[in-house]
């Protein structure tokens, strides 16, 4: 059922959860790369450094979690997608081709103004 109150932000632009999921992982010391990365196959919210491992992130929000936490939303039809994209990442970056990838997930609840991060590393393969 569409919620008609729920606006999904425009394609050139990103949503506020990606702000605090990058501000949260960069204290955690990551290093931000690329932000919003888009191609034909799908776009990747966040693409960070962990010492020598690339990461990419998706950041998914929900202001209150009786309908499931952000993280479920992730299946596998959202990780196959996420796979596509970041091989296509891969190859036009050669820098990267070498490293070691993983696929993580911040899962924030509440709004802009009192969020709740938890990050998920690792969170499929």
């Amino acid at each position: 059922m569409c919620n008609s109150h729920h606006k999904r932000s425009p394609p050139d632009r990103h949503h506020w959860s990606e702000d605090i999921a990058a501000e949260f992982l960069q204290r955690q010391g990551l290093e931000l790369l690329v932000t919003n990365y888009r191609n034909r196959t799908g776009e990747i919210d966040l693409i960070m450094i962990d010492d020598q491992t690339l990461v990419f992130v998706e950041v998914k929000q929900r202001r209150e979690v009786q309908f499931g936490r952000p993280e479920e939303s992730v299946g596998m039809a959202k990780q196959a997608k996420l796979r596509r994209t970041a091989a296509s990442y891969l190859q036009h970056h050669d820098r990267s081709q070498s490293w070691p990838c993983r696929f993580d997930v911040v899962a924030i609840t509440g709004g802009p103004h009192a969020p709740v991060c938890r990050w998920i590393q690792n969170a499929f393969p």
